[in-house]
This record gives structure tokens, C-alpha cells and sequence, in this order.
């Protein structure tokens, strides 16, 4: 399993000298197998750049996989170049509502005044799909998704093949139902990121910043490592980063993070632009 993210800014891009680092697109995460599949986690602006790589790449049988749909998870999608290739199927997957399809919320973003072409004249094959509650099988990979403490219906995601495991947390406040001293069933997340190899998580905010915005949705560095070590995954990143924390903040709050694990762990790391983290 190849994992190369094209985006790990929270809720708006960012671009700028003070974010070249560790980048200012929104969240977009890129999964590749060994057999060649691709599976796409979220369409915040990110994806604009994968898009063009995977049309280099001859890609015609896709799936994008939405943990919300809140805009910078969403943003990115109007530009992602497959949606405009008629040789492209396209699968979306995203959490269900109880008052409106997959498709006719998403079509929100593509109808006048936002944007000038309707859903339903995209070249693509697409397909929208509800996030199913129990485990399923895509394109040889074994996936679970489940809702998690986030405004409005959202979900963590996690992949599982023969060899490793990646759990895709992004938005996500798990400290709002308590994380200390409770079994991985009663933490929200807990089933999708119990020992996993890879464990992608919101870390917003710091711990100060946290205290000012509880319920907001997202959660602070310390939080991230304390729920990474109550659920005992393996190895954590620390996602969707706060628009205001310029690089050398965030490298502070990296820096923070590894300070609250021993040294003979792995040692948490801030998401970057243009990582890639390798799985057996």
C-alpha cells in the first residue's frame, strides 16, 4: 500500500510563502495497491493536481471515497480533470443523509451561481454510492467505514489488505465522548483505527486553541496522541492542519507531539504535501 497525500489543510486552502512546507491544498489523500489501484480519500482542492497525474497515467476505473461533505473536502472536485474524460467510470462513495441522496447534495455545488455546469452533463461514467456500515470489498482491498463525533453525517474510513492497515481520520473530535480509560468500542473511531498500521488524524489545533473551540468538530496534538495510544496504532500523522498555522508553528506542534511519546516509539509527524508513506 502506497500513500501519497496531495493535501492536508483544514477547512480552507491556504496558499502562500508561509505554508510551502507543509503545504496549503485541503484534504486529499491518494491510496495505490500493488495491483495499480488507485482509491481516492476526499476532493479538497488536493485533488486537482492528482487528477492531472492520474489522466498521465491512463486511469479509467476510479473511486473517491468522501469522509463529509463540508467544502474543503469537497472543493476540489469540480477540477478533478477524470470527471471530464468520457472514458472514465467514477465511483463516489460519501456518508449517507436521511434527507437527501448523495448525488443531489453534491449536484449543490455544481448548479449556477456556484458553478456554470450541471452534475448531469459531466463526461465521466459517475456513480454515487452510500458509504455501507458494514465492512465491503473495492478493488481487492478490504474498507469499513463508521460515523464519527464531526458536525453533520461523517465518517472515518479504513483500508485493510493482506499485509497492512491505514485508518483515514480527518475531521474528528473524538475528546468530546472521552478517550482516557475506555474500551476501543467506546471511543468514537475506535473500531476504525484499532491497530492500525497508518493512522491519518486531525490535530488542528493546539492544546490552548482546542480549550476556545470545543465542538467544533476537531481536536487538538495532544488529543490526536492520546487517542492513537488508547486505540494502539501504530504510527500517526498528524492531519488537516489549521489555515493559520504557518510552517514554523506547525513544526513547533510536530515538535510537541513527539515530546508526549517515549523514545522507543514511532515517533508521530505532521502531514505534508507530497508525502509518501510506504506499507508492506
Amino acid at each position: 500500500m502506497r500513500v501519497t497525500i496531495w493535501g492536508c489543510r483544514g477547512s480552507v486552502a491556504t496558499p502562500g510563502p508561509e505554508t510551502v512546507e507543509y503545504g496549503g491544498n485541503t484534504s486529499c489523500v491518494e491510496v495505490s495497491l500493488a495491483d495499480g489501484t488507485v482509491l481516492v480519500f476526499d476532493a479538497g482542492t488536493g485533488i486537482r493536481e492528482l487528477g492531472i497525474e492520474l489522466i498521465d497515467r491512463g486511469a479509467r476505473r476510479l473511486n473517491v471515497l468522501l469522509t463529509h461533505l463540508h467544502l474543503d473536502h469537497l472543493e476540489g472536485l469540480r477540477f478533478f480533470a477524470p470527471l471530464w474524460d468520457e472514458r472514465v467510470t467514477l465511483d463516489i462513495w460519501g456518508p449517507p443523509s436521511p434527507v437527501l441522496s448523495l448525488e443531489e447534495r453534491i449536484r449543490r455545488s455544481f448548479s449556477p451561481p456556484l458553478f456554470p455546469i450541471d452534475l448531469r452533463d459531466l463526461p465521466a461514467q459517475v456513480r454515487f454510492r452510500d458509504v455501507p456500515r458494514q465492512r465491503w470489498e473495492l478493488e481487492g482491498a478490504s474498507l469499513a467505514a463508521d460515523l464519527i463525533l464531526h458536525p453533520g453525517p461523517t465518517v472515518g474510513f479504513r483500508i485493510k489488505t493482506a499485509e497492512s492497515s491505514m485508518a483515514y481520520l480527518p475531521d474528528h473530535e473524538p475528546a468530546l465522548a472521552g478517550i482516557t480509560d475506555r474500551s476501543t468500542d467506546w471511543i468514537s473511531g475506535g473500531s476504525i483505527a484499532e491497530k492500525a498500521d497508518l493512522l491519518l488524524h486531525d490535530a488542528q489545533y493546539s492544546e490552548e486553541e482546542y480549550e476556545e473551540r470545543i465542538g467544533w468538530g476537531h481536536t487538538s496534538v495532544a488529543d490526536a496522541v492520546g487517542f492513537t495510544q488508547a486505540v494502539a496504532a501504530r504510527r500517526l500523522v498528524l492531519f488537516h492542519h489549521e489555515p493559520l498555522h504557518t510552517d514554523e508553528l506547525l513544526a513547533r506542534l510536530e515538535a510537541h507531539a513527539q515530546s508526549l511519546v517515549a523514545r522507543n516509539e514511532e515517533q508521530p509527524t505532521l502531514a505534508r504535501e507530497g508525502m509518501v508513506v510506504e506499507l508492506p
